[in-house]
């Protein structure tokens, strides 16, 4: 019957490298102290003959040996110095194997996460089929079955790309993360609590321009070409003026490919020429329905 032998992986084998060269260090230093200690008694010797006033010949072989111990030592301090470097070396490897393990993990459960919604949007796809076939099965369809089932289309259309572009960026973030560069904070403590701020309905959108809004007192810029939640209340002139298009828009599916989602594109800055900023466009858009009212 053939055994075969498990094959360590890289933390094991640092470990089981570092049990034994921290075991052999301390064999050397408890040789070392026991030369330092023979060393200690030959110059005791020496100093005992020399004060005793012993022959030349009895002075050299005592020297002899001290010199000779003292050789050994000075080898032995080499060995256990160079030990002690290895020794660090392979903490520093062994820290850094962990560290990749821990990466490995995380990247894996994140690959995870994306092949468990890959497996759900099949079901939700056809549940919503079977929703939007049951509201348009009648001869006469009253106008609420009609805007419902337009509505749960488009909500599934939307739902089918966003959950294409999540699995996207899921996959990016674990490539990423398994190589050490990406930025991911779980478990992270949380911004103090600040109270509650009021709720902005938004509206998970592709930009197709670089742009500004206001939240509260906070300022927004986001990038083009990213991924971004914006206030339904700007939605409608960012539309209409071709700034932002929605996730099932065919354009908006070319352009993720070529720019992706812009998770880590750099913010613009406020008086960026190019930015276009939201709230100023809402603002001369009623300014001149108001006058086209008035006239």
């Amino acid at each position: 019957m053939a055994f075969f032998k498990r094959e360590l992986g890289p933390v094991e084998s640092f470990e089981n490298a570092l049990k034994r060269k921290r075991s052999a260090r301390q064999k050397m230093a408890e040789r070392l102290s026991l030369t330092e200690k023979v060393l200690e008694e030959q110059r005791a010797a020496a100093r005992r003959l020399a004060v005793a006033g012993a022959t030349d010949g009895q002075l050299d072989r005592v020297e002899t040996k001290m010199r000779s111990v003292e050789d050994r030592a000075r080898g032995q301090r080499a060995e256990l110095a160079e030990l002690d470097e290895q020794i660090a070396s392979t903490e520093r490897a062994l820290a850094e194997a962990v560290a990749q393990r821990d990466r490995n993990k995380l990247a894996d459960s994140i690959l995870a996460v994306a092949a468990a919604i890959e497996q759900a949007v099949p079901r939700f796809d056809s549940s919503a089929i079977a929703l939007v076939e049951a509201a348009t099965k009648g001869v006469a369809l009253p106008p609420e079955a009609t805007r419902f089932s337009a509505s749960v289309d488009e909500m599934r259309r939307e739902v089918l790309s966003t959950a294409d572009l999540i699995c996207w960026e899921l996959r990016s973030v674990a490539v990423r993360t398994r190589a050490g560069n990406a930025n991911v904070a779980l478990g992270a403590p949380g911004e103090p609590d600040q109270g509650p701020s009021p709720v902005i309905e938004k509206k998970l959108i592709y930009t197709l321009s670089s742009l500004l809004w206001r939240e509260g007192d906070e300022v927004r810029t986001v990038p083009a070409f990213t991924l971004v939640g914006l206030p339904t209340l700007l939605l409608p002139v960012a539309l209409r003026h071709q700034h932002v298009d929605y996730l099932s828009a065919r354009r908006v599916q070319t352009l993720i490919q070529v720019h992706g989602s812009g998770s880590f594109n750099e913010e613009p800055r406020q008086d960026d020429p190019e930015i276009v900023d939201l709230d100023a466009l809402a603002e001369t858009a009623e300014e001149a329905a108001g006058a086209a009212n008035v006239a």
